[in-house]
């Protein structure tokens, strides 16, 4: 069952960012909440970018809300530009005006702005300006003056002109609101220069556009009593409502572009390599929850659970720090989709950010190496730490002390790696034959395997800590580890590596 009562059997929800910087991952979690409601509902989702504030609105914040939308993988089934639709705005505006709904305000300074403040208190309307009469107004605008259009707000209501009139509307998670009218100022429908503003331009649009359900950030909830005026105005049934509460920094303040920087960004989560089914996962925690408590959740499991009466009313705090942009949760969930991504599917996520690093990583050795680093890394880029030494020509420069075991000295890493080479020379190079060999050259070492083995990994990887070892062998190849073995030999063997490891 749809989470409110509307005459449309189709749910239409929009997601109407405004270009004005990168994707918020606020922003995010807005659309994500829209689309699992209408997904949920059997309903479309429109994408509908507010670009009517010029001075703000770049093209590059343009492209980023899209290319951080297209990352997510959600999809939309309609698209628009706010600023394609301006002659929709002014033909609501004049139909508000021609109907006694809104009147100019020529007070030159508030012919500029939208919401005017008084130092004495919350402004209202320049009664001087509210009262003018239509004749006067027409002609002074035909003289050219400057002015505002403004929604004439009705303070009382018609059954009872003394009586004071409420704004009310029922909130799908906050329930009922209500505010009288006579809280709410004349509040700006067109700018001086003509252009819409947000409050006109959005109902407008939300009307056009048979907008069922607005979900949106609790910070418009106030707005929406503003809303159900024009949507009067217009004479359409509103929206049904739901607000959904804030995300919040640890120190409870709302995360802001301007104060937290990048860690608000969608891109900066992509590019430090989350999955996006895991970011996705991630958001829908903050905030909301299925009634079972579950935390790691497909798309098409929280499609299913996704209810509006499962939203909290109380903010989300995203646990970041100086040290770590990340919250653990975030982490956490990133590394339990990549142990469930199918091999070949992880592999082909991965192989971008070994281009970025300058490797040459093949799909074919890619595939090999993907299982034996999975269970190793928390997101995407770690991969490439995890296993540069695949795609290497060279190792880098290590200590050769790493090739020393535990309780040995530089003769014993010496005897092993002697031992491993032969052992390499005639032994197939795959998981089980190198296993079983290089435990029986250990044995004749008289060595446990992992004092034998320590010498090897570092000769082969370059480091202690690495993937399983045989695995790691077989798909370096018979070439690459005698080559490197040959390597660590010689570091073993220098002046310098003899006087200081012997």
């Amino acid at each position: 069952m749809p989470d409110f009562a509307h005459s449309a059997t189709t749910p239409r929800v929009r997601f109407a960012p405004s270009p004005t910087g990168f994707l918020h991952v606020g922003s995010a979690r807005t659309f994500i909440f829209n689309w699992l409601f209408a997904r949920h509902n059997g309903g479309d989702v429109v994408l509908r970018i507010d670009d009517t504030d010029v001075e703000r609105n770049t093209e590059a914040s343009v492209q980023s809300i899209f290319g951080g939308l297209r990352w997510l993988g959600l999809g939309w089934d309609e698209e628009y530009r706010q600023s394609e639709r301006l002659a929709l705005h002014r033909r609501a505006a004049e139909r508000m005006l021609a109907k006694g709904l809104a009147y100019r305000d020529f007070t030159p300074a508030r012919a500029e702005i939208e919401e005017p403040s008084s130092a004495q208190g919350a402004w209202l309307c320049n009664p001087e300006m509210r009262e003018v009469s239509r004749e006067e107004s027409d002609r002074r605008a035909a003289a050219g003056e400057p002015f505002a259009l403004r929604f004439r707000v009705p303070r009382h209501t018609e059954a009872e002109p003394g009586a004071a009139r409420t704004l009310q509307f029922e909130d799908a998670v906050y329930g009922t609101q209500s505010k009288l009218a006579s809280e709410v100022e004349d509040f700006a429908l067109l700018r001086s220069d003509g252009m819409p503003t947000y409050h006109l331009a959005s109902c407008a649009d939300d009307a056009d556009l048979r907008i069922t359900h607005i979900i949106r950030g609790q910070d418009h909830l106030t707005n929406t009593f503003k809303h159900l005026l024009i949507f009067a105005a217009l004479g359409v049934e509103p929206p049904q409502f739901a607000h959904l509460p804030l995300l919040v920094a640890p120190d409870g303040t709302k995360l802001s572009k301007r104060r937290h920087g990048p860690v608000v960004s969608v891109t900066t989560y992509r590019d430090a390599g989350f999955l996006p089914q895991a970011f996705v996962n991630f958001l829908c925690l903050l905030g909301w929850s299925p009634k079972d408590d579950r935390e790691f959740l497909t798309l098409e499991e929280l499609t299913a659970a996704f209810t509006l009466k499962s939203v909290n009313r109380a903010n989300a705090v995203v646990n970041f720090s100086e040290a770590d942009p990340f919250d653990p949760k975030a982490v956490w969930l990133n590394a339990e989709h990549i142990r469930a991504l199918p091999v070949d599917e992880l592999s082909r996520n991965l192989q971008p950010f070994f281009e970025q690093a300058g490797l040459h990583a093949t799909p074919e050795k890619l595939l090999q190496v993907t299982p034996l680093i999975r269970e190793r890394i928390k997101s995407l880029r770690e991969a490439v730490t995890a296993a540069d030494f695949f795609f290497l020509e060279k190792l880098p420069a290590y200590d050769p002390a790493e090739l020393i075991p535990q309780k040995g000295d530089a003769a014993l890493a010496r005897r092993v790696l002697e031992q491993a080479g032969q052992v390499l020379a005639t032994t197939p190079v795959d998981h089980d034959s190198l296993e079983r060999a290089l435990r029986e050259a250990a044995s004749s070492l008289g060595l446990k395997a992992g004092q034998a083995f320590q010498p090897i990994r570092v000769a082969v990887c370059g480091r202690k800590n690495a993937p399983p070892l045989f695995e790691t062998m077989a798909v370096l190849g018979r070439e690459v580890c005698m080559e490197r073995i040959g390597e660590a030999q010689a570091k073993l063997q220098s002046p310098d590596g003899a006087s200081s490891l012997a």
